[in-house]
């Protein structure tokens, strides 16, 4: 039986080939979107009802590292859609017509909240939202917004559900960082949409499968360290590779022969390995509290918050060690040090694994109360 790890495999090539592209055009290349659609990939949380495979958390962290390690972009695109479709699709009840064909790609942003003015048995909705990775591939937006009746809020957070053509893109995405994953913005301006497309939040419908029963802090965290781990670990491989061959000026050994290196290499793999592990540890053991039915304390989602943005931490580290010791190489822009470089720093920088909750962690297992957005703002 071919499993979702196999088939993210067997994508490398097409991957790889079209990575270039990618940071060119500042998207994903459409070759590769429909690849993941296809193959079922961006589909392997959601329910089954929706073409989905209910995968555990380990197999989606498993399926991201190996695609990241071909190309961080591609990764972080289809990191995006397992979420998206984990997360947001079992909440679309009454307008699964939109989705339930397995070759649609939804894209999704919680970076901004539009509003939603009533307008007879449905709304207007209108507003920006920022960082819509994937968004040039997608025929499904789900737009983060709030209900209004005569002006006022009348709600909490919700989602439009809006279809091509009534949403547009704005060219927006000019960064260094994982340019490929095309995280542009996306406008809807004023378009009627029906009731039956507002839906809950992201993450809040109903518990239907285990995936909604996870918290939703962790499960927004765990998935953004995979792509961070595939991305250092294609930049051991890369260091490996150069050092086999590299003789450094002035020098008649090969940059493999050099103690600096030997040293590089080794603290490189054991910091990717030991947050892989830790990470890994603690996801398996609070999936398996899910499953039982079991609560999560706030004292266990530190630690794994703590474990998550540590385990970014550390790849970046890995990353930088490994750029150090390769020397200038690693700033050639026809080198893979330098694209990787630049990629994995992005994943540090995003809200949900960014280094400033190890300080928040740290307060709750002091026994002070949360106080940042992962672990106070987010429900258990």
């Amino acid at each position: 039986m071919t499993t979702p790890l196999d088939t993210a495999r067997s994508l490398e090539d097409l991957v790889r080939s079209h990575a270039d592209e990618a940071e060119a055009s500042r998207r994903l290349p459409e070759p590769v979107a429909q690849a993941f659609a296809a193959s079922g990939l961006y589909r392997i949380a959601a329910p089954p009802d929706l073409s989905g495979l209910d995968a555990d958390p380990v197999t989606q962290m498993s399926v991201i590292e190996t695609v990241s390690r071909f190309d961080g972009s591609a990764g972080w695109n289809l990191m995006i859609g397992i979420e998206t479709f984990g997360l947001l699709a079992p909440a679309c009840v009454r307008c699964r017509e939109l989705i339930v064909d397995p070759l649609v790609v939804m894209a999704s942003s919680t970076a901004a909240v539009g509003r939603a003015d009533r307008d007879g048995d449905g709304y207007r909705v209108k507003g920006r939202w920022q960082f819509v990775s994937g968004c040039h591939n997608a025929a499904v937006f789900g737009a983060t917004i709030r209900l209004y009746e005569n002006g006022e809020p009348v709600s909490a957070n919700l989602y439009a559900i809006v279809t091509e053509p009534d949403f547009r893109i704005e060219d927006t995405w000019h960064v260094g960082g994982l340019r490929g994953s095309g995280s542009h913005d996306v406008v809807v301006d004023g378009v009627w949409v029906p009731q039956d497309r507002i839906v809950a939040p992201l993450g809040g419908g109903e518990a239907t499968t285990a995936q909604l029963r996870f918290p939703l802090g962790a499960r927004l965290a765990f998935n953004k360290v995979a792509v961070a781990l595939g991305i250092a670990r294609a930049g051991i491989e890369a260091f490996v590779d150069l050092a086999e061959g590299k003789v450094p000026r002035f020098t008649s050994s090969s940059l493999r022969d050099r103690p600096a290196s030997q040293r590089a290499v080794a603290e490189a793999e054991v910091r990717v390995r030991a947050g892989r592990a830790l990470v890994c540890e603690l996801l398996e053991q609070m999936w398996a509290q899910v499953l039982a039915g079991e609560h999560i304390t706030t004292r266990e989602r530190a630690l794994f918050q703590l474990a998550c943005s540590d385990a970014v931490r550390g790849c970046v580290s890995a990353v930088d060690i490994v750029c150090d010791a390769a020397g200038t190489t690693a700033n050639q822009q026809d080198h893979p040090l330098e694209r990787i470089a630049r990629d994995v720093r992005v994943v540090r920088q995003h809200v949900t694994v960014a280094s400033h909750h190890i300080d928040d962690a740290g307060r709750v297992l002091l026994g002070l109360p949360a106080q940042g957005m992962m672990l106070a703002g987010m429900r258990g």
